[in-house]
Order: structure tokens, then C-alpha cells, then sequence
């Protein structure tokens, strides 16, 4: 309430002194000067109208922001808006606010400096005013327009808003003008623009983030089936050689259910880590090789050079596993003489080189299978380190093929705390 009347007060004496320099000179006219009613009446009829305008422009300012202070008052409203964004893109969403105002006009809008200029229609609050031009809240500056300005300021990985909405007149004709609170309502008009637009973006990155943490579910889920797919197989052809065997050799039956017990100690998952290490995934192609091996007779032969510091290396699981299977099945089992696996490790340049290579049938259209297994092993190895990681497959001299993983040289503990 003491705001209130102290804003309509100064409304008014501002109003009473120009009234009173008015009739200084009016009483200095000559014929006329000596005659004051005119401007006795005049200056009543002002009045009134004054404090009239003065009480419709609180009513508003009440209606609009719910209160009554300083700030909401004011001609002149400014905003200091922080957006989460780089600066060229904090720019764009407050040049497209600006833009989205009704009534706007003029959009002077630099990218290089930041910076957005703008005129704003002032919308008639009540109507066309029932005395028009003679209202004196319309005096001196015709039909009222608003001003904006707005500059960016770079910051960290963020943009800082300056936002000032004002009339189009000078400073001054504040003692005697009132904006119907329409600048408060543009800078608010802008803030909320602004945040709304911030809001949609981070929706959308959100609503991205959780389609990539999706489609990276299904991946993985697809990557499983295939691995319980591919499993039983082989522990059913072993079953049926173990089973034949304990009829001709039980000492290498007994010797086939060993290498098996030992596959499959390492291939029950692990509700610890998802990752694997070089030397289990080793031990666990090992005993493939070794079951192999015995169902395969000379036909196979298994040459592995993989230094002792090296087996800590993190690797997904089943992924050296799938390369050995592609060497046995495309490569060394179509041939009448078989041939020799070779699985070898070297580290250079913080990378660990990961290689199963063959001598067996190499790339032709009879062996080369469909590629699923190698299409998974490269989607694993992305899930798993991103761009850091690969997967080459090329042809092995004299004959057969060469496939190498490359990894980051991390220890497990390492890759549990990345």
C-alpha cells in the first residue's frame, strides 16, 4: 500500500510541477495571462486523469506479477538469465524468443557481437483510449513503443543473458508516462521462452540418452542369445564324443569331460563384472582347443604365445572364443589335412594386439560363413570402449586367415573404475 500511494504521489507532483511552469507562463501572456480559470481547469482535468492512469497501471502491475514493488513498477525491467548451453547456441534460442513476442518489429539481430535489438508495439491494455490523443499519459510522445536489448556473454560451456526492456522514450519520461506494465510483461514473455526452450532440449537429450541406453539393452541382450544359442551346440557334439569314446578309450573320454569341466567353469557368467581378462578368456579357448584337439586327432595343431603380463587385459567375454571357433569352423575343419591355430599377444603404444590366425581355407564363398559372429564381436568391442577398441580380419600368408583385436592396455582394476 506504501508503494502504492508513494508511486501515485510521484506520479503527481511530477505532473503538478509542469502544471505549475505551465501557468508561470500562461500568467505572462499578454490579454489572456490575467484570466486563470482556464488553467485552473485544465490543470484539475490533468490531474485527474493522471491519478486515474496512475491507479489503472498499478491494477495491472497487480494483476500481472501478483504484486506490488519496485521492480514490478518500473518502467525498465532487466533480466540476467543464465542458459546451460554454449554461447552461439544460447543466442539462437533468445533470438528465437524475441521473435516469437506479438507485436515485435525491427529485429536487429548480430551473431558475431551476440546481440539482439528489437521494437515492440505497445498493445492497447483497455482499448482505444476514450480521449485519445488529449490523454496527457499520451502526450509529447505519440502513439508509445517498447525497446529490447539483449547481449549474450560467453562463459564456460554456458551462456550469460542481458535482457533489458524499456520504452522507446528517454529515461525522464518516467516521472510522467506509465508502460501499463508491458515491458514487465516482455522481459517475463522472454524469460519463459528461454526456459522453456532449455526444458525441450533437455527433454530431448534425455529421451536420447535413455533411446542409446535402450538400444544398448537389446544389443547386449541380442549379443546373449546368441551366445546361449551357440553354446549348447558345442557341448552337445562334445557329450556325443565323450559318449563314444568311453566305449573305445575311456582314458581319453575322461580326458574329453575334463577340458570340458574346465570350458565350462569358465564360461558360467559372472554377476560380479562384465568384463573378462585376456588369460581367462585363454584358458577358456585352451580347453575349446584341447576337446578339439582330441576329436580332430593330428589333424590340429595349437601354437600360443601370449606374455604373462598381458593376461590381465580387460576383453569382453566370449570374444577370443568366437574368433577361435571362425579359425576351427571356416578354416582348419573344411580341409582334409586340418592345420594349425595360432593365438598370439603383443602391446604397443598403450594398445594390446590380440591375434588368432589359421592356415586353413582363408576368405572363399564356400567358408565364409555369414559374418554374424565377427558383426557382434565389433559391436562388443563399441559397447565396451567405444572408439578405442577395433576389430581387422585380413588374409594370413601363405593361406588361411588372420584376425586381431585391439584394445586399450588397462588392468581390470582400471577398467572398473573408468
Amino acid at each position: 500500500m506504501i508503494k502504492s500511494s508513494f508511486f501515485v504521489l510521484r506520479l503527481a507532483i511530477a505532473w503538478m510541477l509542469g502544471i505549475a511552469l505551465v501557468a508561470a507562463l500562461w500568467s505572462n501572456l499578454p490579454l489572456i495571462g490575467w484570466i486563470e480559470w482556464p488553467i485552473v481547469v485544465a490543470g484539475m482535468i490533468t490531474m485527474a486523469l493522471v491519478v486515474a492512469g496512475a491507479l489503472s497501471h498499478l491494477g495491472r502491475v497487480r494483476l500481472i506479477a501478483g504484486r506490488i514493488d519496485r521492480s514490478t513498477l518500473a518502467n525498465r525491467q532487466r533480466r540476467q538469465i543464465e542458459v546451460p548451453f554454449e554461447a552461439g547456441e544460447a543466442f539462437d534460442l533468445l533470438d528465437a524468443a524475441i521473435r516469437e513476442l506479438p507485436r515485435i518489429e525491427e529485429v536487429e539481430s548480430a551473431r558475431d557481437s551476440l546481440q539482439v535489438r528489437a521494437r515492440v508495439g505497445r498493445p492497447r491494455t483497455y482499448g482505444e483510449h476514450s480521449l485519445g490523443r488529449w490523454n496527457p499519459l499520451l502526450w509529447w510522445f505519440g502513439t508509445p513503443r517498447n525497446q529490447i536489448l539483449a547481449t549474450v556473454t560467453p562463459g564456460d560451456d554456458s551462456g550469460s543473458v542481458t535482457l533489458i526492456c524499456e520504452p522507446e522514450s528517454p529515461a525522464w519520461s518516467d516521472w510522467f508516462l506509465v508502460d501499463d506494465a508491458t515491458n514487465f510483461e516482455n522481459a517475463e514473455a522472454i524469460t519463459r521462452a528461454i526456459t522453456r526452450r532449455v526444458a525441450e532440449r533437455r527433454r530431448g537429450e534425455k529421451a536420447e540418452a535413455a533411446q542409446t541406453a535402450t538400444e544398448k539393452e537389446l544389443t547386449v541382450a541380442r549379443l546373449s542369445l546368441l551366445h546361449a544359442q551357440v553354446e549348447p551346440h558345442f557341448l552337445y557334439n562334445t557329450l556325443a564324443s565323450a559318449q563314444l569314446l568311453t566305449r573305445s578309450d575311456p582314458a581319453r573320454a575322461d580326458e574329453m569331460l575334463g577340458h570340458l569341466i574346465q570350458y565350462l567353469r569358465h564360461s558360467l557368467p559372472s554377476a560380479d563384472e562384465a568384463m573378462s581378462t585376456l588369460g581367462a578368456e585363454l584358458e577358456r579357448a585352451i580347453a575349446y582347443l584341447e576337446i578339439l584337439k582330441i576329436r580332430m586327432g593330428p589333424r590340429l595343431d595349437v601354437q600360443v604365445d601370449i606374455p604373462e603380463p598381458l593376461r590381465a587385459t580387460p576383453l569382453p567375454p566370449m570374444m577370443l572364443q568366437t574368433l577361435v571357433e571362425n579359425a576351427i569352423k571356416h578354416g582348419l575343419e573344411p580341409r582334409t589335412g586340418g592345420g594349425t591355430v595360432w593365438i598370439r599377444a603383443r602391446a604397443s603404444d598403450g594398445q594390446v594386439a590380440v591375434t588368432v590366425a589359421d592356415d586353413g581355407e582363408g576368405f572363399n564363398t564356400r567358408t565364409s560363413g555369414t559374418g554374424i559372429g565377427l558383426k557382434n564381436v565389433r559391436e562388443r568391442l563399441r559397447l565396451a570402449f567405444g572408439g578405442a577398441a577395433s576389430l581387422s580380419v585380413v588374409a594370413n600368408f601363405p593361406a588361411g586367415v588372420a584376425a586381431t583385436l585391439s584394445v586399450p592396455a588397462r588392468t581390470i582394476r582400471e577398467a572398473s573404475h573408468a
